[in-house]
């Protein structure tokens, strides 16, 4: 049984960069049947709000993501704090008392050294009575992880044999001088406690991954497979800030996309597979296997999207369209219709149109004779698909116009617009009355 989990912070609302690995989880757990977890990541108090919470729950709603279990960190601290303490009585976590300052001083010198600068783990080496002496002037130490400093290999799902060299790296810091936790410690604990058994998400977290690997493995748990997947960019390769609101999923929702595809967008970029319609994300979860996720960058387009949004609409059928449109747009309404459509909400014009509302454009003075014509020439119902053609036909004959001269000033009078679809199918929808109504 595989589980899965997402793991945003609740300091903003998701945009489309986020939205990746939220349902590349998302479509690996309904390809495999198995469990998807949220866990709010909320430890960081100061940012951390009820109502971007709120919001990432909406967000994923939205995308048709629907958690199975429901974590938050916040909640947690008790198997933190018992971690913590195991990590000490086995010597794997160790007090140290620098200030940042001192730390960057080291770093600087290591720097003139041309050493790498990583942390040299003096503290270490102090004593109980230095300790002492610490806390008696005040100094409240941070908490360090003490690497194996060895090669950790794993096989990425995406990327293939990954190799991380702890060697290179300074001990991490997994508790504050403050006393709470940084990302690392709880994450690791939480995937133990949760039997999380794949690790989807960005490869910015590849170098992550060895130092959470000797976690696991210090704590006795089982580390989980790892799947890190290209990032998600602009255009110039530029990274998608929640910070900024760039690309949030409430503003693409509120311009009138449709969340499926946003979704098909935010997962199927930078893929061996097309960016194309899909039917929903089911369809999309039994195609996309990992291993065809690219090494390479994957770069939004937002015409993309503009065009994926519109194919959507033109292949949408009615009874999925139906709980969403104007009580005047029918099935066959509908049929003639969406090939029109860019948002879905461009149908309310067109009901308008259906329903006698349309917006006046006032007759060009060489047209009016023309129209007068037409009013004349307006055949009897009942209307079917050949009646504009007999129409169009006999004004052509009577007032010798061809061609956009012919048709143009009739679409204007008709639907106030200057595109829609082939009048052939549209003027029975129009009816008679109101044809004879907007010509008059």
């Amino acid at each position: 049984m595989t589980t899965v989990r997402y793991a945003p912070s609740p300091t903003g609302r998701l945009h489309l960069g986020n939205a990746r690995p939220a349902l590349l989880n998302w479509l690996f757990a309904l390809r495999t049947g198995g469990t998807y977890v949220l866990r709010l990541d909320d430890t960081d108090r100061a940012r951390s709000t009820e109502a971007f919470a709120a919001g990432i729950e909406e967000d994923l709603a939205w995308l048709g993501v629907t958690p199975g279990l429901k974590v938050r960190q916040s909640d947690r601290t008790a198997l933190y704090d018992a971690a913590r303490d195991r990590l000490i009585a086995s010597g794997r976590l160790y007090p140290a008392y620098e200030t940042e300052e001192e730390l960057e001083i080291k770093r600087g010198r290591a720097r003139l050294l041309g050493k790498p600068p990583i942390y040299d783990r003096a503290a270490l080496s102090l004593t109980d009575e230095q300790k002492r002496q610490y806390d008696a002037e005040g100094r409240r130490p941070h908490w360090r992880f003490r690497l194996d400093g060895r090669p950790v290999t794993f096989n990425d799902l995406i990327k293939g044999p990954q190799t991380v060299n702890t060697a290179s790296m300074s001990d991490p810091v997994l508790i504050r001088a403050d006393g709470t936790y940084l990302y690392t410690l709880p994450s690791v604990v939480d995937d133990v406690d949760l039997a999380i058994t794949h690790v989807i998400r960005g490869e910015d977290h590849v170098s992550n991954t060895g130092t959470q690997i000797e976690i696991f493995e210090a704590l006795g748990g089982k580390v989980p497979a790892f799947a890190h997947h290209n990032l998600l960019t602009g255009a110039e390769g530029e990274g998608l800030s929640k910070r900024i609101g760039s690309l949030s999923l409430a503003e693409l929702r509120e311009e009138g996309f449709e969340a499926l595809a946003v979704a098909t967008v935010a997962v199927l970029t930078g893929t061996s597979l097309p960016v194309e319609p899909h039917a929903d994300l089911g369809q999309i979860a039994g195609t996309l296997d990992l291993s065809m996720i690219s090494h390479g960058p994957a770069r939004f387009d937002p015409a993309e999207l503009e065009s994926l949004n519109a194919r959507l609409l033109h292949e949408m059928p009615y009874e999925a369209a139906r709980p969403r449109l104007p009580r005047s747009i029918g099935g066959a309404a509908w049929e003639i219709l969406r090939a029109n459509l860019r948002k879905f909400s461009d149908i309310e014009a067109w009901a308008r149109v259906l329903e006698g509302e349309a917006a006046h454009v006032p007759a060009a003075p060489e047209d009016r004779a023309f129209l007068a014509d037409a009013l004349e020439l307006l055949p009897p119902e009942p209307w079917d698909e050949a009646t504009w053609s007999l129409w169009t036909g006999a004004l052509k004959q009577k007032s010798g116009r061809k061609g956009r001269a012919l048709f143009h000033p009739l679409r204007l009078a008709l639907t106030g617009r200057e595109d829609g679809p082939d009048f052939k199918s549209l003027l029975p929808l129009l009816g008679r009355k109101v044809c004879r109504d907007r010509l008059s």
